[in-house]
């Protein structure tokens, strides 16, 4: 029979150890410590799952208070010792919602990564996937290149030959003042059309996960910030979290050479791999656009669980399934209100 035991994070450290288990950042103390600092956050706990007295998997939930009522997220988690087949997750989830609804009525619903559909629904925000691409980090800086695609290489070593970027890592000077940065990001969502994070979203992170979980790989031409790329690192895994490049050197073929740049110096300090942070698939068409350029630089495409909803408070998390659709229909007929009236 399966149960969920709440744990003590010094647990957490021991089993993480114990059972020689590769974690995402998201489920680590410094994650909870960065999501401290966000308002309308707060740990909300670490939790264990057993069989028969075995444990299973631990998650660290942080409870995301938002729109007047509160869910938890175990982003990238539970962290499974082995994978779990269909039975053995749902019996978990299960075990978990049990758990989750006796300890805070609060709650509506866990948002976590789910290898099986079982119990769970689609996430009622952000963008889930379960594809990425993971770079090998071993080798050194010719493997790294040899291992990509010929698209991949061909693209890396004109990028090489012909950009006038300049690589580096300026995690630290990030930390003295992030505004120069934060520029090319908002140039970037208005050539993209999205609503960027406040600025504090990017330098929060790297101040609160310090240089041993963060780093900010950054482009230069001409002394100007061109692109940059924010990674996160833990047990030797890096991962590739938010990134932009200015308009003005879109042709210039910074991203190639930035990129190359970070694989190779991760690689040196001894991280295996890197985390291209999704892709499109017929689960998640949305991100299709990202394939080409993340693609080429990996020879395979890796499956994931995505992130899922996992309802607690059934009849409220129907009612917000059913506000999301009416909005969606709204939008619709507003968009058709707008291009009729031209």
């Amino acid at each position: 029979m399966l149960r969920v035991d709440e744990l003590t994070e010094e647990q957490v450290r021991a089993l993480h150890d114990e059972h020689h288990m590769v974690s995402p950042i998201e489920q680590t103390p410094a994650w909870a410590c960065y999501q401290a600092s966000i308002e309308g956050r707060e740990p909300w706990g670490w939790l264990g799952i057993y069989e028969d007295g075995q444990f299973l998997a631990y998650a660290l939930a942080i409870a995301y208070h938002t729109h007047g009522y509160t869910y938890l997220n175990v982003a990238h988690g539970p962290c499974w010792v082995n994978k779990p087949d269909e039975q053995r997750e749902t019996q978990a989830f299960a075990a978990l919602r049990t758990f989750v609804h006796s300890r805070d009525k609060s709650v509506v619903f866990v948002r976590l990564a789910a290898w099986n559909a079982s119990l769970t629904s689609p996430v009622l925000s952000t963008i889930a996937y379960d594809s990425t691409v993971v770079v090998d980090l071993h080798g050194g800086d010719e493997e790294i290149l040899r291992r990509m695609s010929s698209r991949g290489r061909a693209n890396v070593r004109k990028a090489l030959r012909e950009s006038p970027a300049e690589c580096a890592d300026e995690t630290q000077r990030a930390l003295r003042g992030f505004d120069e940065y934060y520029g090319v990001m908002v140039d970037t969502a208005q050539r993209d059309g999205f609503t960027p994070a406040p600025a504090s979203t990017y330098a929060s992170m790297l101040r609160e996960l310090g240089p041993e979980h963060a780093r900010l790989y950054v482009g230069r031409i001409d002394g100007v910030v061109s692109n940059w790329c924010l990674m996160t690192l833990n047990d030797n895994q890096a991962v590739y979290y938010y990134g932009c490049m200015s308009t003005a050197v879109r042709k210039l073929r910074a991203p190639d050479k930035l990129f190359y740049y970070a694989f190779c110096d991760l690689g040196r300090q001894g991280y295996d791999t890197l985390d291209m942070m999704g892709i499109g698939s017929p689960f998640c068409p949305q991100l299709n656009t990202l394939n080409q350029f993340k693609t080429k630089f990996a020879p395979k495409i890796t499956t994931i669980a995505p992130a899922r909803d996992l309802p607690v408070r059934s009849h409220f998390y129907a009612a917000l399934v059913q506000a999301k659709a009416l909005r969606a229909k709204l939008r619709t007929v507003l968009r058709t209100l707008k291009s009729q009236a031209k």
